[in-house]
């Protein structure tokens, strides 16, 4: 490995141990002896709104930790519509699939100014053959993909525009302390939730009017109490 290969792997190991949401990440649990088994750097990505992280049945060569911003994973559909099966946060790792061998089975956008870190394969497998410390945030992330895809089957895919918009809008205030959290587009609204654009947007104008939502550019909060009843 040559010299400035090898400085980019111990610059991104060090940058790992001293990340600020470590406690967040698939690495939250290596000690220094784990870090000396990354042997490919690790490097930072910036993506803008609509910046394309990965393709749908494009090689995986990386899994990628979503340090600040969000992600939308879009499966495209024949007729030239699409669906969202998953959002990912702060924290989350984004192709996980690409752990098992599998391409990447989805397209990963960005849905606003988005730091990611990308991750060789090769480096979680080496850690996984020789660390016991890797195995439990595995687990972890695997265990919320699953978790994810249960909230998308049973809360946001299931009932009237209503319910659905509540569900979808009581899911996104769950990731913000502040209570302010980014809103979908209308159509993202609608590819999240299976139903159209035009009922997505004549959704939130009724919750704007009742006061159960209320906006500022691409950002929103809610009347969580009132948004709990729909959901019922």
């Amino acid at each position: 490995m040559k010299l400035i290969e090898i400085t980019k792997v111990w610059d991104g190991a060090k940058k790992c141990e001293q990340c600020s949401i470590r406690e967040l990440v698939l690495f939250a649990d290596l000690n220094r002896e784990d870090f000396d088994l990354l042997h490919l750097p690790i490097d930072d990505i910036e993506l803008q709104n609509g910046g394309v992280l990965y393709e749908a049945n494009q090689p995986a060569k990386y899994v990628y930790t979503i340090r600040s911003g969000l992600v939308k994973l879009v499966h495209h559909l024949s007729d030239g519509n699409y669906r969202i099966v998953r959002l990912l946060h702060q924290g989350d790792l984004a192709g996980i699939e690409a752990l098992s061998g599998a391409d990447y089975l989805h397209q990963a956008v960005a849905l606003q100014g988005t730091s990611i870190c990308r991750i060789p394969i090769s480096n979680v497998e080496n850690l996984n053959d020789s660390s016991h410390h890797l195995y439990k945030q595995l687990t972890a992330r695997w265990q919320k993909v699953q978790h994810d895809a249960d909230v998308w089957l049973v809360e946001l895919t299931i009932g009237n525009a209503k319910k659905r918009v509540a569900s979808l809008l009581l899911y996104l205030s769950n990731y913000h302390d502040k209570g302010v959290f980014y809103l979908p587009t209308r159509e993202d609204i609608g590819g999240l939730l299976a139903i159209t654009t035009e009922t997505a947007s004549r959704t939130v104008a009724e919750f704007k009017r009742l006061g159960l939502l209320t906006t500022h550019k691409n950002t929103a909060s809610i009347n969580k109490e009132a948004l709990l009843e729909l959901t019922k």
